[in-house]
């Protein structure tokens, strides 16, 4: 038997039963439902696409997509010319800083009347040039000598010479430098094999290389795990992770960084146990991040969500249909560049009076904005206010204690060199190389970090593995310890 269906008059009796909260979840439902339907239709037709503007995709990604005509600025923007601006201070270079080798030209004759007889120097002209040697790579055979002392009858062997290492067919200096051209470079055993055939007309084969690698990412491993020890000390650190592919498995790598360092962690997973792994299960320090849910009440002194992810989030409402979407996002992108500013300000003035003054107006204003807005936009944008409303402690931190930045940038630009390296070997072929690949690149962001030399660190740290009287090297910044 059908069932009866309730009549117009009967529903709008219901309707009138109805007490006014109720009536007002009814109506915020409906408007949810409406705009999800709205954004999704905007979606499939184009008008919301995800950009590197308003989401975390990189703008490399949008390669294909840019128009084949480059579109027309007006003529109050012009487009600036490559190359130095007005008022840019130059930088001239002048020489190396040494001389290896000097060569001497002097005239033999007159060109002018053919006469042999010629005064003194009166004048020279110099010029520093660098050039590529003839065999940049030479192959040396080592013949270690042992004689016997005629007075004691002991037999005594000639010295080891300096950068050779017994059983290694390759010098510390050129190890050091095929990991660099390897994880830092990215080339490929492929290429490298190539290389130095170019260069020394000799083989190589990946094996040796992959050897080379394995040892180098161990000689490094003390001065890692000691840097892992003192990371955590820190008053701030940036957080961050990224997708790396192991024999086809998606694994994740994992970034802290902060001032002066810069340590990666190859990982099984993207949960919270990572970070605990890095940080310990308490962290005394801010922790810098971005709004990835793993972050979310983790225990740590204080935490600083990245602004610029949340500039992205407010760009994307920006374009979406509804009530005051539009509005409310062009409000607090507002809010947002200004904060950008006054902090770019506060890093080149250190004026911490004029700071604090401004951060006290910019928070009455925040609040203003966030007590009327709420209830009065779309679903997205409702949202968004809701993150600011309850976590306003971890998004304005900075308004607080300007030494921490409002982004997490830091972290951002430490990850670029491991998604290069990604992108371009496609990954590990296991877990073992994955965390050595993880160290290297550790070493190289924190030699980067701190303005020093990446192959005079894995030179030392090659002589320090295979020999005990070598020190080993330390990547804690000089101006923390």
């Amino acid at each position: 038997m059908k069932k009866p269906t309730a009549t117009r008059e009967q529903k709008k009796t219901e309707i009138e039963q109805l007490s006014q909260a109720e009536l007002v979840e009814i109506v915020l439902g409906l408007q949810k439902i409406i705009e999800e339907l709205q954004e999704k239709l905007a979606i499939a037709t184009g008008k919301s696409r995800t950009t590197s503007q308003t989401s975390s995709k990189p703008p490399s990604t949008e390669l294909l997509q840019k128009p084949e005509k480059p579109t027309v600025k007006p003529e109050a923007d012009p487009k600036k010319k490559p190359g130095g601006q007005p008022g840019h201070q130059g930088k001239t270079r002048k020489g190396f800083g040494r001389v290896d080798r000097t060569e001497i030209s002097s005239p033999d004759i007159c060109l002018n009347c053919g006469s042999k007889e010629l005064s003194e120097v009166i004048n020279i002209h110099r010029q520093q040039v660098a050039s590529l040697v003839a065999k940049p790579i030479e192959v040396v055979e080592y013949q270690t000598q042992s004689c016997k002392c005629l007075e004691c009858g002991a037999v005594v062997r000639g010295k080891q010479p300096q950068g050779i290492i017994p059983g290694q067919d390759l010098s510390v200096n050129l190890q050091a430098l095929l990991v660099w051209l390897g994880n830092y470079g990215h080339l490929s055993y492929a290429k490298l094999t190539e290389l130095l055939w170019e260069l020394g007309t000799i083989e190589v084969g990946v094996g040796t290389l992959q050897k080379t690698n394995q040892r180098v990412a161990a000689a490094v491993k003390p001065a890692i795990n000691a840097l892992w020890e003192w990371a955590p000390l820190q008053s701030n650190v940036h957080v961050d992770e990224t997708p790396w592919c192991v024999m086809g498995v998606k694994e994740w790598l994992w970034t802290a960084s902060g001032e002066g360092f810069c340590l990666f962690h190859a990982a099984d997973t993207r949960g919270r146990v990572e970070l605990e792994t890095m940080l310990g299960t308490e962290f005394a320090g801010v922790l810098s991040s971005d709004d990835f849910s793993v972050y979310n009440g983790a225990k740590v002194a204080a935490q600083q969500k990245c602004l610029a992810h949340l500039r992205r989030h407010f760009k994307k409402v920006l374009g979406l249909p509804g009530n005051n979407n539009a509005a409310v996002a062009q409000i607090f992108l507002s809010l947002i560049d200004e904060a950008f500013r006054a902090h770019e300000s506060w890093r080149k003035t250190r004026d911490l009076l004029t700071y604090h003054s401004w951060a006290q107006d910019f928070k009455i204003r925040l609040n203003q904005a966030l007590a009327t807005w709420p209830g009065l936009v779309g679903y997205a944008a409702g949202l968004l206010l809701k993150s600011l409303r309850d976590k306003a402690e971890q998004w304005w931190y900075f308004l607080n204690d300007p030494s921490v930045p409002p982004d997490n940038n830091l972290a951002e630009r430490s990850l670029r060199l491991a998604v290069t390296k990604r992108k371009v070997s496609g990954g590990s072929r296991s877990m073992k190389r994955f965390e050595e690949t993880a160290n290297l690149l550790s070493v190289i962001q924190t030699c980067r970090f701190q303005a020093r030399s990446v192959m005079a660190f894995f030179r030392q740290a090659i002589s320090a593995h295979s020999c005990d009287y070598f020190p080993v090297p330390d990547l804690i910044p000089f101006f923390q310890t």
